[in-house]
């Protein structure tokens, strides 16, 4: 097909010149004879339109490839998160402090995990199966399950785990979730729990993180808490420790952790995550001022709101924390008084609180659980005040507080709001001060160190109103905090509510896992609770978190802890490629 071409057929081609070499279309011969009749000027004007014509071609040519292109995350990228505290356990048992427990959720998994919309899908576990009457429950693992120091995971860790998380001599703050559970081994795959009486949410506590026996296994009770270990894991999560920085005196000041290639979840698109540990929040947002860091969490409110003026993208999280005042009456006979109780409840403009302390991050809330965020709450001053003058609550022209004549003395309207340190505390007491000042009831306000408020006030019982925050978890178990027999410390109804209507409703939803029949009785409970007014709920606050603009795919949802807001956190990226759309990764 091809001919062997001599020097005088090269010479021929040469000179006829560009365009014309073995083109035959008549419109390129006419435009080459054209072009030769030019004048020096016409010729310098055709190549300068020619030249414009083929930039144009380029340009439009670049972003018709680049319309059919698709961006997409791409492995790569350093992203380093300020956080405050220094993780004393890294350990799924033992993490206690907020420090602890992101560094366990980054470096540990479970055999299932939490999403942003508040339910649980399979980590470790490739699927599992209830029992009818909600007390057994099965779980096959995934297939080729590995730590990160390449050794295999089987039902034996899952197995171990759990007996550790159940010897009183661990101590661990999980205990109370495996007690009663009996755990068989089916196979290295198959794993099966047995609970004494149904629980419907149980299925929360399979998120626990699994220990390496091979590690552990030589570690007695007694040694521990003291392993290295406990600041040196081995996990099977979407990131291992690749190095630990310590100061001067050996304390720890940031873990670099890179990805784990076999997590279940998909390797992570970020290649270093680096973990800076700083001893106060005003050390944290410096550090977040000189760009040290591409993120901080869990910041106060009005640091937040500076942020959001200075244009700085601010995620947040909807949390399951309630937060009210929590009445003990057996130390105030004034709040004995249902009256006095419920006209407190009604005079609270929950709406200034969560403007004023929250400043906007967060919701107001009237029920003992999260209700949806457009609730309306209204105060209404003067019908707190006929409740009281009703009762025979009348105002003092000399103090300008209320009091009720009794048989042989007056009992005035008077009572101490016992409180932690943390200025939204500190606000929120102040406010409501106000706010009940106005309806005559005297308040003043106590605040304690948070391990005195627990030790001194809270577990003793040694207060008149307990401003506090509860923890309600994402399946709203509302058992501990409000159940008769939790009234006593260690129990956690700082309330002292005994309701028997109540106690059975919140023994019903323990065992219900229908999610519209739990929803009904939750209903019933808030309803109970809220005609005995033992506590006033005032507002949920989010977590707020802010984060670079550079990376991607952060999306928060719903986090029952801080930790949780690395629950997606293999899907987060910074750098990106384009590729057609065909060739896209679906999975």
């Amino acid at each position: 097909m091809f001919s062997i071409w001599n020097m005088q057929e090269t010479n021929n081609i040469e000179k006829k010149g560009f365009l014309s070499r073995h083109i035959t279309f008549p419109f390129i011969k006419k435009l080459e004879d054209a072009y030769k009749t030019f004048s020096t000027a016409e010729k310098t004007i055709f190549l300068i339109l020619l030249l414009a014509i083929l930039i144009i071609s380029a340009i439009l040519f670049s972003k018709l490839y680049s319309s059919m292109q698709k961006e997409v995350p791409s492995k790569g990228g350093v992203y380093t998160e300020g956080i405050i505290g220094i993780p004393r356990f890294i350990n799924p048992l033992l993490a206690v402090s907020d420090a602890d427990r992101d560094l366990t959720n980054l470096i540990y998994s479970g055999l299932l995990k939490p999403t942003k919309e508040g339910g649980l899908i399979p980590d470790l576990a490739e699927s599992y199966l209830i029992s009818s009457d909600n007390r057994t429950f099965d779980f096959i693992l995934k297939p080729n399950l590995k730590f990160h120091d390449d050794k295999p995971l089987t039902t034996a860790d899952i197995e171990f785990t759990i007996k550790k998380a159940q010897d009183p001599l661990i101590k661990s703050q999980k205990k109370s979730a495996w007690d009663g559970v009996t755990v068989n081994v089916i196979d290295e795959k198959h794993i099966q729990f047995v609970l004494k009486q149904s629980y419907a949410p149980f299925l929360e506590n399979a998120t626990l993180g699994i220990l390496p026996k091979h590690i552990w296994k030589d570690v007695n009770a007694e040694q521990f808490t003291f392993s290295v270990f406990n600041v040196e894991p081995v996990g099977s999560g979407p990131y291992k420790i690749s190095k630990l920085k310590f100061d001067s005196a050996r304390t720890p000041t940031e873990y670099k952790l890179i990805p784990f290639e076999h997590y279940t979840l998909n390797k992570p698109f970020i290649s270093k995550l680096n973990i800076r540990l700083y001893q106060s929040e005003i050390d944290l947002i410096s550090a977040f001022e000189d760009n040290e860091i591409n993120a901080i969490g869990g910041i106060d409110p009005n640091i937040a709101d500076e942020y959001a003026k200075k244009g700085f993208k601010i995620s947040t999280a909807k949390l399951p924390r309630v937060f009210g005042v929590f009445f003990n009456q057996n130390q105030n006979e004034a709040l004995l008084s249902s009256a006095v109780r419920q006209a407190l409840n009604m005079s609270v403009d929950r709406n200034i609180l969560v403007n004023e302390v929250l400043k906007g991050y967060g919701f107001p809330i009237t029920k003992p659980y999260l209700e949806d965020e457009s609730t309306e709450t209204r105060p209404d001053i003067e019908g707190a005040k006929k409740i009281l003058e009703k009762n025979g609550w009348v105002i003092n022209t000399e103090t300008g507080f209320r009091e009720k004549k009794l048989k042989d003395r007056s009992l005035s309207l008077a009572f101490t709001i016992a409180t932690g340190e943390k200025n939204d505390l500190k606000s929120t007491a102040e406010i409501l001060k106000n706010q009940w000042k106005e309806i005559g009831a005297d308040v003043s306000i106590s605040v304690y160190e948070n391990g005195d408020l627990n030790q001194n006030i809270i577990r003793p019982r040694k207060y008149d109103a307990l401003l506090f925050g509860e923890i309600v978890g994402r399946d709203f178990d509302l058992y501990p905090f409000w159940h008769s027999s939790q009234r006593n410390d260690p129990g956690l109804n700082i309330a002292l509510y005994a309701n028997m209507q109540t106690d059975k409703l919140l023994e019903e939803l323990r065992l219900e896992s229908d999610k519209k029949k739990k929803q009904e009785i939750l209903s019933k409970i808030g309803t109970e609770i809220e005609k005995d007014t033992p506590a006033i709920f005032i507002y949920s606050p989010k977590y707020i978190y802010i984060a670079d603009q550079k990376t991607q795919a952060i999306d928060l949802g719903y986090i029952s802890l801080p930790n949780e807001r690395f629950m997606d956190i293999q899907k987060w990226y910074k750098d990106t490629n384009k590729v057609w759309d065909i060739f896209e990764d679906k999975n």
